[in-house]
C-alpha cells in the first residue's frame, strides 16, 4: 500500500454515509494538509479520530438489534443485524461499513502517513 492509496482510503471513507462528521472532518483536514507543514499534525489527528470511531463487532451487533436501527432501516433492519451476526460469527472485530473498513486500512498502514 502507498500513501497515494491511502488517500484513495480517506477519500472513500469520508464520502461513505455511515462516516460520523468528526471522522469525516478529520479526514478531510488530512487530505487537505498533503504536502503543506501540518500534513503530520494532521495524520495524527486522523488516526487518534479513527481509533475513536471505529465500531467494534460488539458494538455493531447491539446496534443491528436496537430499536434505534429499526426506525433507521425499517424492514431492512433485519437484514443488517443478520449481517451484523454473520460477521461476529466469522470471528470479524469490527464493522464493514463504508467508513469502518476503509478507516481500518488507514490503521493498519499508519507508519506511512505518520513520517
Amino acid at each position: 500500500m502507498t500513501k497515494n492509496d491511502l488517500i484513495e482510503k480517506a477519500k472513500a471513507m469520508i464520502s461513505a454515509p455511515s462516516c460520523c462528521p468528526e471522522l469525516t472532518a478529520a479526514g478531510q483536514a488530512w487530505i487537505d494538509s498533503i504536502g503543506k507543514s501540518d500534513e503530520t499534525e494532521k495524520a495524527g489527528n486522523l488516526i487518534s479520530e479513527i481509533k475513536e470511531d471505529v465500531t467494534t463487532i460488539d458494538d455493531l451487533v447491539a446496534f443491528a438489534h436496537s430499536d434505534t436501527a429499526k426506525k433507521i432501516f425499517g424492514e431492512g433492519q433485519k437484514d443488517f443485524a443478520a449481517h451484523a451476526d454473520e460477521l461476529k460469527a466469522s470471528g470479524a472485530e469490527f464493522c464493514d461499513c463504508g467508513a469502518c473498513k476503509p478507516a481500518l486500512e488507514i490503521l493498519e498502514n499508519k507508519s506511512l502517513i505518520l513520517d
